[in-house]
């Protein structure tokens, strides 16, 4: 792999103006990032959960007028698409990256997977304190696992159609690691390592498919 890490310039993405012209920067300087790593990463999951994987890089399509404020390659067991599945993503921010398992709003049995997690919040509140949990994929504002009230933030996920679960990592676009290939993909390697069981509860409901 040819990895050598996200650079000042990739964050910087996120300040061109124009949709066009962040788009074309998207397009060059991080698109090939995440093709390269993602597509080592989604092998990586297939044998992890013996189930085929499948990787997708948001193209944001929809826009016509507003750049996106983000960006993102999401593994999923679909091929088609992820947004209606629960899916790993990694991602950037102007200031951050974040390595997300992610439960959004277009899930169709979110009801169900938000019952399953509180009848097992223990398993999840006994992941590392230092991970971060979003509560809306399209804001920055997730606060640390050990910060949060979890119960209440399930709930929310649960009854609120909009509302979404996403848990994992966020590593500050200063810190050194995001410019060595090697050990950046390592740290997103163990962050899906230690959401798998947490993958797997998603499904253990009797309403719940891949």
């Amino acid at each position: 792999m040819n990895f050598n890490g996200f650079t000042a310039e990739d964050f910087q993405t996120f300040t061109i103006d124009g949709l066009e012209e962040r788009m074309e920067a998207i397009r060059t300087r991080i698109q090939p990032k995440f093709l390269e790593i993602g597509q080592v990463l989604t092998e990586e999951l297939s044998v992890s959960l013996q189930t085929e994987m499948y990787l997708h890089i948001a193209k944001h399509a929809r826009r016509t007028k507003n750049p996106p404020k983000d960006t993102w390659l999401a593994i999923a067991a679909n091929k088609r698409g992820y947004k209606q599945h629960p899916h790993f993503q990694v991602g950037l921010f102007d200031d951050h990256l974040f390595i997300w398992l992610a439960f959004i709003y277009e899930l169709p049995n979110k009801e169900n997977i938000a019952e399953v997690f509180l009848n097992n919040i223990n398993t999840i509140s006994s992941i590392r304190n230092d991970f971060y949990v979003s509560l809306d994929h399209t804001k920055k504002d997730a606060k640390p696992l050990g910060e949060i009230d979890l119960k209440s933030s399930l709930e929310r996920f649960r009854d609120v159609k909009k509302a979404e679960f996403l848990i994992g990592r966020h590593i500050n676009a200063d810190r050194p690691i995001l410019q060595d290939g090697d050990q950046l993909v390592k740290v997103i390697r163990e962050t899906f390592q230690t959401l798998i069981p947490l993958y797997k509860l998603s499904f253990e409901h009797k309403n719940v498919h891949i």
